[in-house]
């Protein structure tokens, strides 16, 4: 056990997924940093759709929770000790983690494109272990430096705000370009957010539920309809960005794009959709998803702390570690958009 450890209490609280439906409060060890790691004090953690779906299915694809596992993977808190080859002035500092291990040596980590890597170890993505705990552990590196103008929250959420990024930057978006989104939750919002910071002079954001087409029409948004409203009749768009999962929003998105525009799918749906192939050859229109992030968290601080990208109002419902279970099995009220898990509470 590293020197800086003696201060850190020998156990931790944690919620920890048994099986579908059931998870517990654990007295679990605090994990001891490698060489290379740090241990962060757990101030906020967001509630992800993945962390209910595996909660409520036990599996995401081909990813399967086969023995006990800590969810949470959206994560802020504070450094209190660091492993042997880790500056020991970093502790103290008031970080955001990036909840991911690359291998750094295959092709794919080479190039910089770690997300795709085949050997990555992703918070709550069995069988690695989250963090909705009291502590959790991630490489110096992958810990940010979040400055004080950046709250728990919003440190929490720049992971989710790197998905906006990621998808950002894989539709080429530039100034003066249109744009149309989705679905009007944590992402969509985030990604209406992004675009809007990325110079886009048009964001278009669809949803089913008024209150969110308000939120994100506070938030930069220009227009905000129902899915279908005539208002979209007709019209065309540089980039659109599914965040629904849902079959009929991406084909509808998809021939809302104009001719050598892209089409972001983010949202999770259907493993199999029938999309409109002959529009998308003959408008050659680039149809791509997203995995994650990678080099997005500098632009992510800085969006934020900038002012370019409000995360604080996604922060809707609050829960201790007591009542964690609650945001995974019960369905989120139309004003919810992002719950938060605060551990030390």
């Amino acid at each position: 056990m590293t020197d800086n450890l003696s201060t850190v209490p020998q156990t931790m609280r944690a919620q920890v997924l048994l099986r579908e439906h059931e998870v517990e409060i654990q007295q679990r060890p605090v994990p001891v940093p490698d060489p290379d790691q740090v241990l962060v004090k757990i101030e906020s953690v967001g509630v992800c759709g993945s962390d209910v779906h595996y909660y409520q299915h036990g599996r995401i694809g081909d990813f399967i929770v086969k023995e006990p596992m800590i969810l949470g993977h959206e994560a802020s808190g504070t450094i209190v000790a660091v492993g042997e080859q880790v500056d020991p002035g970093r502790i103290g500092q008031r970080v955001s983690i990036e909840p991911q291990r690359s291998c750094r040596v295959c092709e794919y980590c080479k190039r910089g494109e770690y997300n795709l890597c085949p050997h990555i170890e992703f918070y709550a993505t069995p069988p690695i272990d989250g963090c909705f705990s009291e502590y959790a552990l991630i490489q110096d590196d992958f810990a940010y430096e979040i400055p004080e103008s950046v709250s728990w929250d919003a440190g929490a959420l720049l992971e989710p705000l790197s998905v906006g990024i990621a998808a950002a930057r894989k539709a080429h978006l530039s100034l003066g370009d249109t744009v149309l989104v989705a679905g009007a939750g944590p992402i969509g919002a985030i990604v209406a957010q992004v675009a809007k910071a990325y110079g886009a002079r048009e964001v278009v954001v669809t949803d089913m539920v008024a209150g969110r087409r308000e939120t994100v029409l506070e938030l930069g948004a220009t227009e905000a309809y129902e899915p279908g409203a005539p208002e979209l009749e007709g019209r065309s768009f540089d980039a659109f960005f599914d965040a629904t999962g849902v079959t009929a929003a991406v084909v509808d998105g998809i021939k809302h794009v104009k001719a050598g525009g892209s089409a972001i799918i983010i949202g999770m749906g259907d493993d199999d959709m029938l999309l409109p192939v002959s529009y998308i050859t003959s408008h050659e229109v680039n149809v791509t998803g997203i995995f994650r992030y990678n080099n997005t968290w500098t632009t992510a601080i800085e969006l934020v702390a900038s002012g370019k990208v409000n995360l604080d109002r996604l922060a809707t419902d609050h829960y201790g570690l007591d009542e964690a279970e609650t945001p995974l099995k019960v369905k989120p009220a139309p004003t919810t958009l992002k719950s938060m898990v605060h551990p030390g509470r």
